[in-house]
């Protein structure tokens, strides 16, 4: 049975589509849903993708939070249905209370654009068990409030309790407290980050390598470790 993941759009998203082709690519199947329904067309797993929702107005991610399809993404998720949120997506996941802290502006204040390198800090979550733990990858990266932030006692439950999925390697490139670039949940099954696999997924694309300028695919993981996780959970 093919795998169905779900794309959610919301007014603003500009990455659906890529997220879209990376799972065909990926060898699942893409279900493209709309943020003001609340049907969720019987997926497997579901991606929020990055964008600019609502315009970025209040806080980014903060009025996206609030959809209706959001209360269906809550109630999918604390059902243990794999969840990512990208970049924006991110941003609404941590506004809808489903990974803790926040997101602010970049440190220095600019927009962000770059193949960012990133360690897999946790490889045991749906989205990530296609890695090694320690494993390097290079995502590309694009956000102007992508600045981790969370107070003293939460950053501590977070380290101690291994929820830190990505940390930035190199460059801390938005002023992310303790170089943390993606989250899971204690569940593993949502996961937020701010760089975009969905962009490093087909050769010719993606991050330049060693091996070749645009090789770069890395973001294959971030799929084919959903796909083995829904597989697995079905049988």
């Amino acid at each position: 049975m093919t795998t169905r993941i779900g794309v959610i759009t919301f007014p603003g998203s500009l990455d659906d589509r890529d997220a879209q082709r990376a799972i065909r690519l990926a060898g699942a199947e893409p279900v493209a849903l709309w943020h003001g329904s609340h049907d969720l067309q019987g997926v497997d797993a579901l991606v929020l993708p990055g964008g600019f929702s609502y315009g970025d107005y209040l806080r980014s991610g903060a009025i996206a939070a609030l959809s209706p399809i959001m209360a269906e993404v809550k109630s999918a998720a604390d059902d243990g249905m794999p969840v990512l949120g990208i970049c924006n997506g991110f941003q609404m996941l941590v506004e809808a209370h489903l990974l803790p802290g926040g997101l602010i502006r970049n440190a220095n204040q600019q927009f962000v654009r770059r193949d960012q390198r990133l360690r897999v800090e946790n490889a045991t979550t749906a989205w990530t068990n296609a890695f090694d733990a320690g494993q390097e990858i290079v995502i590309p990266l694009k956000n102007g409030e992508g600045g981790y932030i969370a107070d003293a006692d939460t950053l501590a439950r977070i380290e101690g309790e291994q929820l830190v999925a990505f940390r930035y390697v190199g460059v801390n490139p938005n002023g992310s407290l303790n170089d943390i670039a993606g989250l899971t949940n204690e569940r593993g099954n949502v996961v937020g980050l701010m760089p975009h696999p969905e962009h490093a997924v087909e050769p010719g694309f993606g991050p330049d390598t060693a091996a070749a300028m645009r090789s770069g695919v890395d973001g294959r993981g971030f799929f084919d470790s959903v796909i083995a996780a829904t597989v697995h959970a079905a049988a």
